[in-house]
C-alpha cells in the first residue's frame, strides 16, 4: 500500500510540475508537440530512475557515513550529468530526430531541480532502496503526464482564436496556469 500511496501522491496530489512548481523549462519548452513531450519525459524517467539508485547508494555508502552530506548537491549533480550524457549520446545515435527536437532542453537535465530534487527528497523523506526508486519513477511519470497533457492544450492553442496581445508566451503561460489549478484539486486527498 506505501508503493501504492508514493505513487499516486508523485502524479497527482504533489506533481513535480504542477504542484511543485520544479521542472517548469522543459515543461514549457519541451511540451509543443506530444513526441517531443514523450521523449523528454522517457529520458527524465530513465535519468531520475538510475540516479536515484546511484545517489542512494554514494548518499549511504559514503556521504553519511564519513559525515560528508554536506556535499550531496554536488554529488548528486554530477551523478544526475553522467546519466544525462548517456542519455545525449543513445539519442543522438539512435534517434536523431528526436535528439534535435529537444535541442538545448536534453542537457539541462541535469540542472533540471526537478531530477536533483526528487533525489534530495528520496534522502530526506527517509526512504528506503525501494520506496525511493518507486517515488524516483513516479515522479518521472507525473513529469511525463504533465508533458502530454500540456502538449495536448497547447496543440488546441494554436487553433483557438485568441487575440493577437494573448497569442504565444501569454496564451501558454495562462494556460500552465489553469492546468495546474486543475491538479491542485487533487491535494489534501492523501492526508
Amino acid at each position: 500500500m506505501t508503493y501504492l500511496t508514493i505513487l499516486f501522491a508523485a502524479v497527482f496530489t504533489d506533481n513535480i510540475v504542477l504542484s511543485k512548481f520544479m521542472g517548469i523549462c522543459p515543461f514549457l519548452g519541451v511540451s509543443k508537440k506530444l513526441s517531443s513531450s514523450l521523449g523528454m519525459g522517457a529520458a527524465v524517467i530513465f535519468v531520475m530512475t538510475f540516479a536515484n539508485a546511484c545517489t542512494y547508494a554514494i548518499y549511504h555508502a559514503l556521504l553519511a557515513p564519513f559525515e560528508l552530506t554536506y556535499l550531496r548537491t554536488i554529488a548528486f549533480i554530477l551523478i544526475i550529468a553522467l546519466f544525462v550524457q548517456l542519455v545525449e549520446i543513445a539519442l543522438k545515435k539512435l534517434m536523431p530526430p528526436l535528439y534535435r527536437a529537444l535541442g538545448v532542453y536534453l542537457p539541462l537535465i541535469t540542472t533540471n531541480c526537478a531530477v536533483l530534487g526528487v533525489t534530495i527528497t528520496n534522502i530526506d523523506e527517509g526512504y528506503n532502496f525501494l520506496e525511493s526508486t518507486v517515488n524516483s519513477i513516479s515522479v518521472g511519470i507525473a513529469f511525463t503526464v504533465s508533458l502530454i497533457l500540456f502538449s495536448g492544450v497547447r496543440s488546441k492553442l494554436e487553433t483557438a482564436d485568441i487575440p493577437e496581445t494573448f497569442k504565444g508566451i501569454p496564451s501558454t503561460l495562462v494556460a500552465a496556469s489553469i492546468v495546474s489549478l486543475s491538479f491542485m484539486a487533487f491535494s489534501g486527498m492523501l492526508n
